[in-house]
């Protein structure tokens, strides 16, 4: 079979290759997901240039957050699957013909589900997910704020607030954007970081959380809109500065700046709550509360032509692998 790897930090369109490797085999308890469709994301890119939180334990890696196959083979011990069931595969590694995993670190999927959205479930739509239901209270009402709104997760975030009933004021970089983010349900856009113009949008009321995907002054802006108490999740790394919150609004006002990664979720969960989560998202994609754009479609073969794609500035939907 074939497979993406890298053996040394850099550009990701320089260091990705593909290699041939034998067939992976599944032993006791485990599954073998012949791939069909696997998303690209930022931190598959920041992991390719040695930028990311957590670095692979040994080079060469095969990079790929997320993905969707179908089972072709299983091991001795295996119950909850069988061969042509569709999954999701939870362990990284994922730009690759067939991945070898445990059973329980794959996600059951119904046949019907759209196969390129299911290839992009895994992450984003659980960050989002998780993020407006377990870092805070919230009540139908309420506000969040967040930052990189145009960005597959921020496009989430709004979808899924709407459908909960919150209300999203939502920070982006350049103008042109308000009207294709109020199509997907926000109830606010700003451009650029100017806590004033948060509060503008919002007719003064205060968030209570708001989501970071940028740091540095991006997070400034954040904390100085929440209200007293009120929350700052970071959750990305897209400026490449440390977080910045004003003394003032941690010490006299009580805003906690905290962080969010969907694997150390994954670390303490147990399997119950994974399928709860994932249970959730597949009906949010059944009635139509999840949909995430795709802008172009590579062969594996084409890899490095895809990361490269993935990494140009302004684009309108994601980039996806496909294993022919």
């Amino acid at each position: 079979m074939r497979c993406a790897v890298f053996d040394r930090f850099g550009p990701p369109a320089e260091v990705i290759r593909l290699i041939d490797v034998p067939d992976p085999e599944p032993g006791p308890g485990e599954v073998r997901l012949r791939m069909q469709a696997m998303s690209i994301n930022p931190a598959d890119l920041l992991l390719m240039e040695g930028r990311y939180g957590a670095r692979p334990p040994t080079l060469p890696a095969t990079p790929g957050a997320e993905g969707v196959g179908v089972v072709d083979a299983v091991g001795p011990g295996v119950t909850r699957l069988k061969v042509g069931d569709l999954a999701a595969p939870i362990p990284v590694g994922c730009w690759a013909e067939a991945m070898v995993m445990p059973e329980r670190a794959a996600i059951p999927l119904p046949p019907e589900v759209d196969r390129e959205q299911a290839a992009m479930l895994k992450a984003n739509p659980a960050t989002a997910e998780l993020m407006l239901t377990g870092l805070r209270a919230l009540s139908p009402g309420d506000w969040v704020a967040q930052n990189a709104a145009n960005s597959a997760v921020g496009r989430l975030v709004i979808a899924f607030a709407r459908d909960k009933g919150l209300r999203s004021v939502n920070v982006v970089r350049r103008p042109g954007l308000e009207g294709d983010l109020r199509a997907c349900g926000a109830d606010a856009v700003v451009v650029g970081d100017d806590p004033a113009a948060i509060l503008a949008a919002t007719g003064g009321a205060r968030p209570v959380l708001a989501l970071d995907a940028v740091g540095g002054g991006a997070t400034r802006a954040l904390a100085a809109a929440l209200a007293d108490g009120g929350t700052v999740a970071s959750y990305g790394l897209l400026s490449g500065e440390p977080c910045a919150v004003d003394a003032g609004d941690l010490v006299f006002r009580g805003i906690t700046l905290r962080g969010f990664w969907l694997a150390e979720w994954f670390g303490r969960a147990d399997p119950a709550e994974v399928r709860a989560l994932y249970a959730g998202l597949v009906d949010k994609l059944r009635r139509g509360a999840l949909a995430t754009p795709v802008e172009a479609r590579y062969p594996l073969a084409r890899v490095a032509e895809a990361v490269a794609h993935a990494a140009r500035p302004g684009r309108s939907g994601k980039i996806l692998l496909t294993a022919g």
